[in-house]
């Protein structure tokens, strides 16, 4: 049996509700099987008896009840059973109801043998009801309490993943100005020296952002469309560095399904332009890797540019906005699931490396 009041969560599956179901089910049969053991050690009757009489009591109360619960889901909209003096009514209806229903059926089991039929001892029948009560009572509360506990559990994480899909979705509304202003600063820097390049650039730009900025919605996409979205933003920055600008991207056929955060590498490749080729004279390679470690998923950005400055430190918070960005995505997506790691580039240039486990 499942409650819900003012909390609002989504509902459970099918499956959750079946598991639900299946586990309280077997919790009514142990308890009532305890009753009919100590009605039997009691000297109440014969145990076959104890525990028709028992399971057939506790079964009935558990199905008027449950039936109960999905007649107020359907005419209500809410999951579980109501609360107050609806919820004392429809107990004292189930346990009632409940217990006429279980002795006829043990009385039609026992036949003439049983006390309830012989009506020869109606304390005995006063006490079995007030049992019935008893119990009742405290099995409905516990069921209560456990589904309004989980359910309050469900509605909390509901709540801590939408204000984690919010959180993903300022960060990206973040990213793409900052992309976009790198570039535009790139574009800015060219048509001071090569108007015609500019052109060129302007026009690759456009049709970049054709392809780039409508699929960055998605807060996840498979990790091929990731390097394809990387292939893009190379391809427009080549435009400006032309031989100067080097790249290699490797990813296995096995991983090009793999679901990664939308522009998660951008901001890492945005780095190795701006911080490390940039001020290379001769530019510099960047070489984008995908590879299996165990059950995760590594991926590795790296150039050969005039790498770390001298005080960088690769446990340090900072590293500016795109190494914050990524910190923040990461932690928000994976939580302590996901590592990042900063270090220099043999021999000469940086080297970020990240771990990713499997989507849930």
């Amino acid at each position: 049996m499942a409650t819900d009041t003012s909390v609002h969560a989504d509902p459970p599956t099918w499956k959750e509700a079946r598991r639900d179901m299946l586990r309280w089910f077997v919790r009514v049969l142990v308890m009532n099987t305890f009753i009919a053991v100590a009605l039997w050690a009691g000297g109440m009757g014969p145990f076959d008896q104890q525990m028709v009489y028992s399971q057939s009591i506790g079964l009935s109360i558990w199905l008027i009840l449950n039936s109960a619960a999905v007649l107020w889901s359907r005419k209500t909209g809410l999951r579980g059973l109501p609360r107050g003096g609806l919820l004392v009514a429809l107990m004292a209806v189930a346990i009632v109801g409940g217990f006429l229903i279980g002795t006829r059926i043990g009385n039609a089991y026992a036949g003439s043998e049983a006390a309830f039929v012989s009506s020869g001892n109606p304390r005995l029948m006063a006490a079995m009801f007030l049992m019935t009560v008893a119990v009742g009572i405290a099995a409905t509360y516990h069921f209560y309490a456990e589904s309004r506990g989980a359910e309050l559990s469900r509605a909390l994480a509901q709540t801590e993943r939408q204000a984690a899909e919010a959180r993903l979705t300022l960060l990206q509304s973040q990213l793409e100005p900052h992309m976009l202003f790198n570039t535009l600063a790139n574009l800015r820097a060219l048509i001071a020296t090569d108007p015609p390049q500019a052109i060129t650039m302007l026009d690759q730009l456009n049709d970049y952002l054709r392809a780039t900025l409508s699929a960055s919605r998605q807060p996840m996409h498979p990790l091929e469309n990731e390097f394809d979205r990387l292939r893009d933003y190379l391809a427009l920055m080549s435009v400006r560095m032309g031989d100067r600008l080097r790249v290699r991207l490797d990813l296995p056929d096995d991983l090009r399904a793999w679901p990664v955060p939308t522009l998660l590498l951008q901001p890492l490749v945005e780095n190795c332009i701006k911080h490390g080729l940039t001020h290379a004279p001769g530019g510099g390679e960047i070489v984008i890797r995908a590879e299996r470690s165990g059950t995760l998923l590594a991926l590795e950005v790296s150039d050969t540019g005039v790498g770390l400055p001298p005080d960088f430190s690769s446990t340090a918070a900072g590293g500016g906005f795109g190494l914050a960005q990524v910190r923040e995505r990461l932690a928000t997506t994976y939580g302590d699931g996901a590592t990042m790691s900063i270090a220099a580039n043999s021999p000469h240039g940086t080297v970020v490396r990240i771990a990713l486990p499997p989507a849930a």
